[in-house]
């Protein structure tokens, strides 16, 4: 039996184009769509992998502030500056790991995000 493949994953929020256009300075591109009846939501696709942003569901109070995010950037600590200068609020500095270069950022709704250079030796 084949390892399966992770290849959506949704994240809801109060503020949907807001929180599209924070990770459009990832480097995402987001189509602004719906499928049927469902509501109008952002989706980007990476490499095959779909993410998209929906709207926070009418019976939630608040996001799911646990969810911890990672994806994998060229140039960290280019990026990493164009987040601050953007005023995105970085939990930890890039740092040379085991993993790799890493660094820590948070969403506007709160949800930590790991950052990985991609590593040029592969």
């Amino acid at each position: 039996m084949s390892t399966p493949q992770i290849n959506l994953l949704v994240i809801r929020t109060r503020q949907p184009k807001i929180l599209a256009e924070f990770y459009e300075l990832l480097g995402m591109e987001f189509k602004y769509h719906r499928h049927g009846n469902g509501p109008f939501h952002y989706s980007a696709i990476l490499n095959g992998f779909v993410f998209e942003i929906y709207p926070l569901l009418k019976n939630k109070q608040g996001v799911d502030k646990s969810l911890r995010l990672g994806f994998v950037v060229p140039q960290l600590n280019k990026l990493i500056s164009q987040l601050k200068s953007n005023k995105i609020e970085i939990i930890k500095e890039p740092t040379q790991m085991e993993w790799g270069n890493i660094a820590i950022i948070k969403d506007l709704d709160g949800r930590k995000i790991e950052l990985k250079e991609v590593d040029s030796h592969q």
